[in-house]
C-alpha cells in the first residue's frame, strides 16, 4: 500500500491509522496509545522532509487478503462519495512551508497527550477524529477542511475538560 500511493502515503496512512480509533475499537485498552505512536512516526518524517514512509516492522509486515481490501473498500464507496461532494482542493497554499509547519506541530503535540487520553473514555477517540480531518485534508488538498481540523484543536481540551 505504502509503495503504491507514494507522497501520498503519509496522509493515506495517517488517515487509515487514526480512524481506528474513531470506532468503537478504541474500547480496546492501548489502541489509542498505538495510533498516537505511529501518527507521531509519520508526522515527525514529514516534518523531515522523507521522500516516503518508514514504518516499524511490526505494521510492514502485517499481510491483508484481497479479499478483506475488496469487501473495505467497497464498503467505503458509498461515504467517499459523500464526502466527495464536499471536500476539493481550496487555499492549496496551506500545504506549502512555512504554513504547513503549524499543523504538523500541533498533531504532533496531541499524539503526546494521545496516550494519557485513555482515561477518559471517548477522548482519544475525538482527538483521532480530528488527526482524521487533518489527514483528509492533506490527501484532497482542502484548505479549508485543514482550517476546520484546527479550529477543532483547540476545543479538545475544553470538551474533555467539561466530559470528566
Amino acid at each position: 500500500m505504502v509503495d503504491t500511493l507514494g507522497h501520498s502515503s503519509f496522509a493515506a496512512l495517517m488517515l487509515a491509522f487514526s480512524l481506528v480509533p474513531t470506532s468503537p475499537a478504541s474500547a480496546i485498552p492501548v489502541i489509542t496509545a498505538v495510533v498516537a505512536a505511529l501518527v507521531f512516526i509519520l508526522v515527525a518524517q514529514m516534518m523531515v522532509r522523507r521522500k516516503s514512509v518508514w514504518l516499524p516492522g511490526l505494521v510492514t509486515r502485517r499481510r491483508l487478503s484481497t479479499g478483506k481490501l475488496c469487501k473495505g473498500i467497497r464498503w467505503l464507496r458509498r461515504p467517499v462519495r459523500l464526502v466527495e461532494r464536499f471536500v476539493k482542493p481550496r487555499l492549496t497554499w496551506l500545504f506549502h512551508r512555512p504554513w504547513m509547519w503549524l499543523p504538523l506541530t500541533l498533531v504532533m503535540a496531541l499524539t503526546l497527550f494521545m496516550p494519557f487520553m485513555e482515561i477518559v473514555p471517548t477522548s482519544g477517540s475525538i482527538a483521532s477524529a480530528v488527526i482524521a480531518l487533518f489527514a483528509a485534508s492533506l490527501l484532497t488538498r482542502d484548505g479549508v477542511l485543514a482550517l476546520v481540523s484546527l479550529g477543532l484543536l483547540p476545543i479538545l481540551p475544553v470538551a474533555i475538560y467539561y466530559w470528566v
